[in-house]
């Protein structure tokens, strides 16, 4: 199957999940409001795309993930284990499709960090939840959207900043990362085919 990367723009929007379209739960206050479209706006004149969105070759949607500035994103402020670092960029959401594609979620995790060196960000962080042994994928990669497991990020070098009970606020370090993760979005996927695809994948003339 190939696969294709975009970045998470107001003109891509309508292709990401529906309940991704309206949503601000991330850029307003608890009991407070946001506009999408002044969001859209003031983020993409700030940092650019503000996520990435991956599909097959045909356009059907995989996945998404929404990511910027941690100030971009005011919710985070008021979370267990937050507020997030003035420094990093903050990946605050993602969605997979199919339960059964979680190398989707990875492929998500590679491009943000990716993008986030290459417009100069000292350290990626996120919200991290420590699961039970044996938790299934379903419940860890699909049902919680706005939190990741701990042993997955562990993975990719994310360290702890504080803990509050299972939740964690989870940083990795950007400026150790490898040449091989630098660049576009199509050179990182480039990474993730040989990381992640389940059978080689056949390369365009």
């Amino acid at each position: 199957m190939g696969t294709r990367l975009a970045g998470l723009t107001g003109a891509t929007l309508p292709t990401a999940p529906t309940g991704c379209h309206d949503c601000v739960w991330w850029q307003a206050r608890a009991g407070r409001s946001a506009t999408k479209e002044r969001w859209i706006e003031r983020a993409e004149e700030e940092w650019g795309a503000w996520g990435t969105i991956y599909y097959d070759d045909d356009g059907r949607l995989l996945g998404s993930m929404q990511y910027g500035p941690a100030g971009l994103f005011a919710r985070a402020a008021e979370l267990p284990a937050g507020p997030p670092s003035d420094d990093a960029v903050l990946v605050t959401c993602a969605y997979v499709v199919d339960p059964m594609t979680p190398w989707v979620m990875q492929s998500l995790f590679l491009a943000a960090i990716g993008d986030a060196k290459d417009k100069g960000a000292r350290a990626l962080e996120t919200f991290a939840y420590r699961y039970p042994e044996g938790e299934s994928n379903y419940e860890r990669f699909i049902v919680h959207k706005t939190i990741f497991p701990r042993d997955f990020l562990s993975d990719f070098g994310f360290v702890t900043v504080r803990t509050l009970g299972r939740v964690e606020l989870a940083r990795l370090e950007l400026g150790g990362l490898q040449p091989v993760e630098e660049g576009t979005r199509e050179k990182v996927l480039r990474v993730v085919k040989e990381a992640f695809a389940p059978a080689p994948v056949p390369q365009r003339p």
